[in-house]
């Protein structure tokens, strides 16, 4: 998710490094397998995916995200959408 508005940002806050669906009440981030499930569950009902893809999706989002870069938790380890793929489904919604 963009970080451009701050009603997109945790608390608000342009500086902060995860946006609102990311983070808790409190401002700190949820669990990597809590944001990588609802961001399955957000591209399967958005654009029809079958869960495979929406699952290859997600994976290639959040590795190209500098908070998830490194992360080894096991629902990033697997196959990524090519860039094709990812943009086709970005331009569905």
């Amino acid at each position: 998710m963009p970080l451009i508005d701050p009603a997109d940002c945790s608390h608000g806050d342009l500086l902060s490094p995860a946006c609102v669906h990311c983070t808790d009440a409190h401002g700190n981030i949820k669990p990597c397998e809590e944001i990588f499930e609802g961001g399955v569950q957000f591209f399967i009902q958005a654009t029809g995916l079958p869960r495979d893809m929406a699952l290859r999706i997600v994976r290639k989002n959040m590795k190209a995200l500098p908070y998830w870069d490194g992360n080894t938790s096991e629902c990033l380890l697997g196959d990524v959408a090519t860039d094709e793929e990812f943009e086709a489904v970005l331009s569905q919604l």
